[in-house]
């Protein structure tokens, strides 16, 4: 269980690692939420390609790092999520608060901004 965080502009991604259940979720928020609060990006993305197992304890994570980013004004992505992780968050909902995309780039240090992202269809 870990999380790789990485700021480039106003962007701030935080790389899921491993597990996400009862006892690694809470790790997980306290680290994505000191690098939102040090960085104050105006776009938190959530990326899932290394995560091997989530439980509702990745939708509890989801869903506080959404409420997190609406209080500052800025949104959130869920970027990279195995196919099974993309029904639960189909499901759960999360699609209709966040934006769940296939692929995304982090703006290089001389890039005035914008993300670029492929989005999924959410169904």
């Amino acid at each position: 269980m870990g999380v790789e965080i990485t700021a480039a502009g106003r962007v701030l991604c935080a790389r899921l690692i491993g597990d996400i259940d009862h006892h690694t979720a809470k790790q997980l928020r306290g680290d994505i939420d000191i690098a939102v609060n040090e960085n104050d990006p105006e776009e938190l993305i959530l990326d899932f390609s290394a995560v091997t197992f989530m439980d509702s304890s990745g939708i509890g994570l989801v869903m506080g790092r959404y409420k997190l980013m609406q209080e500052r004004g800025g949104r959130l992505v869920v970027a990279k999520t195995p196919p099974y992780i993309s029904k639960v968050m189909r499901v759960s909902g999360i699609s209709r608060l966040a934006r769940i995309v296939t692929d995304y780039e982090l703006p290089n240090e001389e890039a005035s901004g914008e993300v670029v992202k492929v989005e999924t269809a959410n169904q």
